[in-house]
This record gives structure tokens, C-alpha cells and sequence, in this order.
């Protein structure tokens, strides 16, 4: 393989050299652009929309439309795009992600295809990991677009909807993966749609990309309305776990991330609940409490997986170090945790409507992405998003010296050396970034430097309001910037005077994060745009993946050399094993996101049913036709279900049938068993179904033709919600309990699709008895109104302090009053037509 690439060249430099033809032609409209008057330049884009709907593709368009945002580009920031960013940029329209090194200008590539894109109409998303990026680039970049007459938009935390419809109605609109979520969620949840606030889903370029397609993609998207459980039994068994003792009572697993009852912990259980058979089936609560407290004590660690701040646990982003506000864990282990901490035990959330980031992002017509390091993970983009990685050659040769990795035994003796080479560095003026794991970590380091008199600064997830500023000058001489591994990304960290003459800015990385990426793009903060820089990693036998997945030879010839704590090894054998041990983890989280995938998928296709007839609802199509179908359906699946053909049982089932079928719609005492006795299965059919009909329409009659529609979109759309809330609940309970069929040697994701497929069988027969039912039974007094089946109250990832929208209920404006615009006109003839 080693020999062909040298040959052929890799993938990405024969995607590469196909691609620099456009480029060439792109640099020949250079001149002509140039010579354009502001104006003239920005005719363009209307010139551009014209051609597009006369027919031409955006592809022969973009060789002019990349030449006029250069051109923008230039006359307004003095940047013009390098040849690179517009590779780049290529790669980023063609649905592809572009890896660009730091400091390469990945967001001024993104204005090309985002400009090129927004000809068509139909938005374009550009999609960050954090509200304050969002708002830069759109502020930043937004110059340029509207400098060539497109308009921009920024989705934030805090919009109301109507802030958030003019933001999505905008050419070109920035957010975070969380917002653009969480809004498809409440679009689908709406109930008149003039509520919505997004638009189709087109074309997004996602910042960051492997950050939020991959290190996110574990965690689903959960808008929760309140739940009805007490939390008192989550304190009794925090208690019940800490008077455990480990090994005795319960054994911990960190490789499975698990902790399991012994023999003598389920005695124990059984004793102290007083229960018989603790695996028994009627004791999956006490069970389920029981592991999560467990997980909560001797998994969940203070400072490192949550903080409390403020009398709330707040978990800490694994992969950041910041403080993740309003983020719960789910399934009951936040509220373990709060007990384990004795603060305030919060109410267990009823889901209102999930999504996964992998399943939001593939509805995009088209998906790219763009970050400094996305190869190690090309399969994963491949098989789950199906993008391929290119590789942009950087703009100037990189001349950081990527040292060996040096090996401590202890942690102890690891921190030490860290701490003086910080010291030694120091005196020369040199800046360094000092990358950790975990808040605890760089707060343990930042005391051994005090003490050594070392001026520095902390950048953790306590201070992450100030994070993007202390990092800009991080590049300065003589700072000492101690930071969690990816805080301030996006951000750039330039060199300040007379660095470069000192070797750059220095990287120093106090452990191997499981992930070789993550360690990537510490590294990648030093050396942008051909600067000098140098980065080494420290790494100790005591670090959590050396423990857990490093290999025992490394620790063999460790013990052999008779290190003492202070003595340090540099070889190639390490750094292979510790190459290896990430492999092994990244491998082990690819199949997390693959099996979260697996599951989500079936929940997609079921997602996708509901949302269908919902949008049908909002749009106002006519749903007489679809009623009279589940009437008929209906009636035939109850002559079906009730009439078995058995002789001996036949007057029963009569009797049963007439008797369901009078709690459904027929009045009391219209028919005698003997009256259907007397008819075949289809004949009863046929007459069940007439009758029906005949019922029906004296109903319309009754409310009207306008009226009966919308109590038939009313009566839909509030059984439709009601019966899919608890499907989402009842799915999430039969996904806690079907890893259990692993033992059974069943795949438990196959165990999933075939029970989960008919769970939503049933759901869906459900959803049409009970609107025929309701329909049925409607009275004109009391004509049903849309409302919300349960409020919003909170989402997993943020807080929900979204201004909602007065729905049309909450104004309460009756469809035959005066409308309250002044015209005379009853509301539903006038302003209130548009809601139907």
C-alpha cells in the first residue's frame, strides 16, 4: 500500500489534482473582477440567480461566483482567498469534507460555497460548535454577503420564534448543531404552521466537523415535558449503595464503563428491600435505581464528569472540559448524581421528541463539513454520513517539530517534569499551551506552578465566557496558557512579536486523550501558516487509557528497566502501544455511535410516518378522505378481531362486537344480536360500515363542511401527538432492557427493529381508533380547539429559555368572533383563515 500511495499518490492528492483545473479557471476571471465597480460586482449575484433559473447548474457557475466573493473578500477584509481555500472550497460544494490544518482559514473557504449555494434560494446553513463562533462568523464573514446584496441570519440560545423565522429566511444562516436540532424537533411539534420558523433542510457546511458529526453523535437530541415519577426512591438507593463495599458487593468495570451487583451485593439487596428475587422481572425498578446509584458512587467522578455549582451537577463535556449548562444524563443517572451530592433531586422528564445528530444532519440535501483533522475517522464520515475526507495542502510548508512521546511511571513523576520544563522554557520567553484532560488536571498543574512561581494563566470550563480572548494571546511571549484540550477552538492563536525567533509557540500535552484526533488538534495550535512550533506529549503508566487499555508488555519492560518515578523512556515501542491503545478506543466508540445509530434508525423511519401526517395536518389538506379510510378500517379490523367462524362461540362474539362497537359510534339499542346474527362477516361489515357513514354525515351536517375539517385536524393532530409521546417512552424502555438479549444470543438491535416495528403497528391502529372514536363522539358545544398535548419544559443539551410564540388558542380569539383586526369579519372568515 506504502509503495502504490508513493506512485499514485494518495486519494486525497488525486482528488487534489483534479480539482486544480477550476481552480486555474477561477484565476482567470481575477483580472476582470477587479476591474468591476462596487456595484458592477454586485450585480453579480442577481446575474448568477437569473442564469440558475434559466437552467444553468451551480457547477458552471462556480468558477465567476468563487472569482466575485474573492474579489469581495478582498476590497473588504484585504484577504484574498489562496489557492488552497479555494481547493477547499470546491471540495466543501462538491458534499465532501475539507481537512484545512489550523490556521489554514477555514472560515473565510467557507464564503465561497455558502455565496455559490445561496443562488439557489433555498438557505444554506453553516453550522459551529458554540453561540459565540456563530455570532463571529456571521458578523465576520456576513460583510461579505451582504456587501454582494445576499442576506445573513444567526440562530442564538435565546431568539423567540419570530427572531428565529427571519433568521432561517435568510440566504445564508449560522448556528450550532444543538439550535438547528432542537428547531426541527419544535417544528414537528407545532400546532398551527405558521409556527414553524425552519425551512427545508438543504445544504449545510458544518464547522468542526468531526466535533459535531462524531464526538456529539453519541448523545441524542431530547426535548422532555415533566414527568409524574417521586425522586425519593433515587436518595434510598444512594444510601442502600454507600454502605456497599467494592468487591464484596459489587465489582467495577471501567472498560465497559459498568458497575455490576456480586452474589453477596444481591443478598444484600434482597435483605435490605425486602424483596425475594432481585432478577425478577416485577423488580426492574428497584434494579434500575439500584445500577444507577451504583454508576453515580463508583463511576461518576466529582470535577472530572460533572462539578456542582450553585446546588445543581452540572456535567463537564468530556471532550472540551467546559461546563455543559441545562445538559442532563439521561435514564435517571443525573438524578442519581444528585443524590449521591445531596443536592436537590430534580423530576425524571417524559421525552416530547428525540433525534440523533447523525440522523438530523443526513436530511440535508447536501452535508460537508470542514475541521483540521478529520482522516483518522474517514471510514466512520464514509459508512455513516457517506462523505469522504480530502486532504487541502497547506498553504505554507509546516515547520512544527512533532517530538517523541516521553513516559513516565507515575503520574506523580509525570507532573514534576512537566512542571520544570514549563519552568526552564519560561525563562526564555517562549510561549506554550499546555493541553490536560480534565478541569481537575490543569487546576493540579496550575498549583505545582504557582509554587514553582510560574506566571500562567487557566483556561477551563469555569472560565469559558473569557476563553476565546485569553486564547487569542496565547501566542504571546513569556505566556503560560494551561487549557483543557479543546477550549477555544476555532480560534486562532497568533504569534506575538519576537516569538518566532524563540521557536514558536510550544504545545506540551499532559496525558494521551482516547482519541487521536483530539490530540491532533491540540497540536494543530501551533505552526499555522508555515510558523516555527514545537509540541510533546507526557505520558505515564497511571494515565487512564494506559491503565485500562495499554498493553502488558509496555508495563513488562517498564518493571524491567526498574524505572524510578522521576526517570523517563522515549522509544518507538511505546509510542506504537500507545497508538494502538487509542486505535482500540476509537474503535470501541465507533460502535457505540454505530449501535446508537442501529436503534436510532428504527425510531427515523417511524419518526418520518408521524411527521408526514402531521405536516399534512398543518398544511390544511382536506383529511375527510383519510378519515373515511380508518373508518372503514377500523370497523372491518373489529368485525375481524370479535367474529372468529367458531360455532359454539358466535352469539358471544355478536354480543361483544355490538358492544364495542356502541363505545365506538353506534347509539345504544340500535341493533339486536340477532340483527347481525344473521349476516356473514363482510355482510356485517358492509352494514357496520354504512351505518358509519350515514353517522358521519349527519355530524358534518351538524358542524358544517369548514367546521368538520378542522375538528377532524384537531381530534388528528392531538391523538397523533399523545400516542407518539408514549411510543418515544415505551421505545426508550424496550432499548434499557434489550441488551439483555445479547446473552440470549440474539442481536439485540435486530431484537429492537422486529419488536419496535410492531410496537409502532400497534400504535398506529391505536391512533386510528381512538381518532374515529373522538370524531365520533364530539359534541358542537364543545368543539375541540388545537392546544399543546404537554408544554416544553426543558432539552438535555440546553436550557429552554426560549420565548414561546402566544399560539392562536392562547389569544383567545373564538372562531366566530369578531376578528380582532377591525374588519367586521367573524375571525375564522378573516385572519383566522390562515390557521386552517
Amino acid at each position: 500500500m506504502g509503495i502504490l500511495t508513493k506512485v499514485f499518490g494518495s486519494y486525497s492528492e488525486r482528488e487534489v489534482k483534479r480539482i486544480i483545473p477550476i481552480v486555474d479557471k477561477i484565476e482567470t476571471f481575477d483580472s476582470a473582477m477587479q476591474a468591476l465597480t462596487d456595484e458592477q460586482l454586485r450585480g453579480k449575484t442577481e446575474e448568477f440567480k437569473n442564469r440558475y433559473k434559466n437552467g444553468e447548474n451551480l457547477d458552471s457557475i462556480l468558477p465567476e461566483a468563487f472569482a466575485v466573493v474573492r474579489e469581495a473578500s478582498y476590497r473588504l477584509h484585504s484577504e484574498k482567498h489562496y489557492r488552497e481555500q479555494l481547493i477547499g472550497g470546491i471540495v466543501l460544494h462538491q458534499g465532501r469534507i475539507s481537512e484545512m490544518k489550523t490556521g489554514e482559514g477555514k472560515t473565510l473557504c467557507a464564503t465561497l460555497p455558502a455565496y455559490l449555494n445561496a443562488i439557489a434560494g433555498k438557505g444554506v446553513h453553516i453550522v459551529t460548535v458554540n453561540d459565540y463562533l456563530a455570532r463571529r462568523d456571521m458578523e465576520w464573514m456576513g460583510e461579505i454577503y451582504q456587501f454582494l446584496g445576499l442576506t445573513t441570519g444567526v440562530i442564538l440560545h435565546d431568539l423567540d420564534n419570530d427572531q428565529r423565522r427571519a433568521a432561517y429566511n435568510a440566504d445564508i444562516t449560522y448556528g450550532t448543531n444543538n439550535e438547528f436540532g432542537f428547531d426541527y424537533l419544535r417544528d414537528n411539534m407545532v400546532i398551527y404552521k405558521e409556527e414553524k420558523v425552519q425551512r427545508e433542510l438543504s445544504f449545510a457546511i458544518v464547522d468542526e466537523v468531526d466535533s459535531i458529526l462524531i464526538d456529539e453523535a453519541r448523545t441524542p437530541l431530547i426535548i422532555s415535558g415533566a414527568g409524574e415519577k417521586s425522586t425519593d426512591f433515587y436518595k434510598i438507593a444512594d444510601f442502600f449503595v454507600k454502605r456497599l463495599f467494592k468487591e464484596k458487593h459489587f465489582t467495577v468495570d471501567e472498560k465497559a464503563h459498568s458497575v455490576m451487583l456480586t452474589e453477596d451485593g444481591i443478598k444484600e439487596a434482597e435483605l435490605a428491600f425486602g424483596v425475594e428475587n432481585y432478577a425478577d422481572a416485577d423488580n426492574m425498578e428497584l434494579q434500575h435505581h439500584i445500577t444507577q446509584a451504583l454508576k453515580a458512587n463508583y463511576l461518576m467522578r466529582l470535577d472530572k464528569d460533572y462539578m456542582v455549582k450553585d446546588g445543581e451537577v452540572i456535567i463537564v463535556d468530556e471532550f472540551t472540559g467546559r461546563l455543559m449548562e441545562g445538559r442532563r444524563y439521561s435514564d435517571g443517572l443525573h438524578q442519581a448524581i444528585e443524590a449521591k451530592e445531596g443536592v436537590k433531586v430534580e423530576r425524571e422528564s417524559k421525552t416530547l421528541a428525540t433525534i440523533t445528530f447523525q440522523n438530523y444532519f443526513r436530511m440535508y440535501k447536501k452535508l460537508s463539513g470542514m475541521t483540521g483533522t478529520a482522516l483518522t475517522e474517514e471510514n466512520e464520515f464514509r459508512e455513516i454520513y457517506g462523505l469522504d475526507v480530502i486532504v487541502i495542502p497547506t498553504h505554507k510548508p509546516i515547520k512544527r517539530a512533532d517530538n517523541p512521546d516521553v513516559v513516565y511511571k507515575t503520574v506523580a513523576g509525570k507532573f514534576n517534569a512537566i512542571a520544570e520544563e514549563i519552568q526552564e522554557t519560561n525563562k526564555t520567553g517562549q510561549p506554550m499551551l499546555v493541553g490536560t484532560t480534565s478541569i481537575e488536571k490543569s487546576e493540579a498543574l496550575s498549583a505545582l506552578l504557582k509554587r514553582k512561581g510560574v506566571k500562567h494563566q487557566v483556561l477551563n470550563a469555569k472560565y469559558h465566557e473569557q476563553e476565546a480572548e485569553i486564547i487569542t494571546h496565547a501566542g504571546e511571549k513569556g505566556m503560560v496558557t494551561i487549557a483543557t484540550n479543546m477550549a477555544g477552538r476555532g480560534t486562532d492563536i497568533k504569534l506575538g512579536e519576537g516569538v518566532v525567533e524563540l521557536g514558536g509557540l510550544k504545545i506540551i500535552g499532559t496525558e494521551r486523550h482516547e482519541s487521536r484526533r483530539i490530540d491532533n488538534q491540540l497540536r494543530g495550535r501551533s505552526g499555522r501558516q508555515g510558523d516555527p512550533g514545537a509540541s510533546r506529549f507526557y505520558i505515564s503508566l497511571e494515565d487512564d487509557l494506559m491503565r485500562i487499555f495499554g498493553s502488558d508488555r509496555l508495563q513488562g519492560v517498564v518493571e524491567k528497566l526498574g524505572l524510578s518515578d522521576d526517570d523517563a523512556i522515549e522509544s518507538k515501542m511505546v509510542s506504537k502501544s500507545i497508538e494502538n491503545a487509542q486505535k482500540k478506543v476509537e474503535g470501541n466508540n465507533f460502535d457505540v455511535r454505530k449501535t446508537l445509530l442501529g436503534y436510532d434508525d428504527v425510531m427515523n423511519k417511524q419518526r418520518e410516518v408521524i411527521y408526514k401526517q402531521r405536516a399534512q395536518v398543518l398544511e390544511g389538506e382536506t383529511l375527510r378522505e383519510q378519515v373515511q379510510d380508518m373508518i372503514r378500517e377500523v370497523v372491518y379490523a373489529a368485525v375481524d378481531s370479535h367474529i372468529s367462524g367458531e360455532e359454539e362461540t358466535f352469539d358471544d362474539e355478536v354480543k361483544q362486537l355490538i358492544s364495542y362497537m356502541e363505545d365506538l359510534y353506534i347509539p345504544q339499542g340500535m341493533f339486536e344480536p340477532k340483527d347481525l346474527e344473521v349476516l356473514s362477516n363482510d355482510e356485517m361489515k358492509e352494514k357496520l360500515l354504512s351505518l358509519a357513514k350515514d353517522i358521519y354525515r349527519e355530524k358534518e351536517e351538524h358542524f358544517g363542511e369548514e367546521q368538520m375539517r378542522e375538528v377532524e385536524r384537531v381530534i388528528l393532530l392531538r391523538v397523533v401527538d399523545t400516542k407518539w409521546m408514549d411510543h418515544i417512552d415505551n421505545m426508550d424502555h424496550l432499548k434499557q432492557g434489550i441488551g439483555l438479549r445479547a446473552y440470549k444470543q440474539q442481536d439485540p438491535v435486530q431484537a429492537y427493529q422486529f419488536e419496535g416495528s410492531n410496537m409502532f403497528d400497534e400504535m398506529i391502529e391505536n391512533i386510528k381508533v381512538d381518532t374515529v372514536k373522538l370524531l365520533f363522539h364530539v359534541q358542537m358545544e364543545h368543539t375541540p380547539e388545537r392546544e399543546r398535548v404537554v408544554e416544553e419544559t426543558t432539552t438535555n443539551l440546553v436550557d429552554d429559555s426560549i420565548k414561546k410564540q402566544p399560539t392562536k388558542k392562547e389569544a383567545k380569539v373564538g372562531r366566530n368572533d369578531l376578528c380582532p383586526c377591525g374588519s367586521g369579519k367573524k375571525y375564522k372568515n378573516c385572519c383566522g383563515r390562515e390557521v386552517v
